[in-house]
Parts: structure tokens; sequence; C-alpha cells
């Protein structure tokens, strides 16, 4: 008898652990697939991007730091579809 309610108590906290990992799972997995697609459509090359980019910042007057900022922001955008 002992045997038996000890085989039915190990065999139903496996079922809670197995479900617990799937739920765990299937969690991270909603995480992973929310939010907006990744736009890969009209992406360019980093060097195509470069060339965008400077056509695009052509003649502003502006700092050093603050173009490079810029440039790198304009690259990251065009690299990924915007």
């Amino acid at each position: 008898m002992i045997k038996m309610f000890s085989t039915m108590a190990v065999a139903g906290l496996m079922t809670l652990a197995m479900s617990g990992v799937s739920q765990a799972q299937e969690k991270t997995f909603r995480k992973m697939t929310a939010g907006q697609p990744a736009a890969l459509q009209g992406a360019m090359t980093q060097s195509q991007a470069r060339k965008a980019c400077r056509m695009e910042m052509g003649g502003t007057r502006e700092s050093k730091a603050a173009i490079n900022k810029k440039m790198k922001t304009c690259m990251d955008l065009k690299m990924n579809g915007n």
C-alpha cells in the first residue's frame, strides 16, 4: 500500500514538473516572438548605408562628434531596412 502510494506521488510530481517546464518554454517563446518582425526588405549593406547617409548629411554644419552619432544611427536604420 505504501509502495503504491509513493509510486503515485512520484508520478504526480513528475507530471507537475514536466508541465512547469513546458509552460516556461511556452512563455519564453511568446516573449521571443512578441513585438515587431525584423524588417529585411529594403535593408542595405554597410557600404550602401554609409553612402546613402553621407548623401543625406552632406553640407551639415555640426561638430564631428554629432555627425558621427547621426551617421551611426542612420547606418543602423538603413541596414535594418528602415
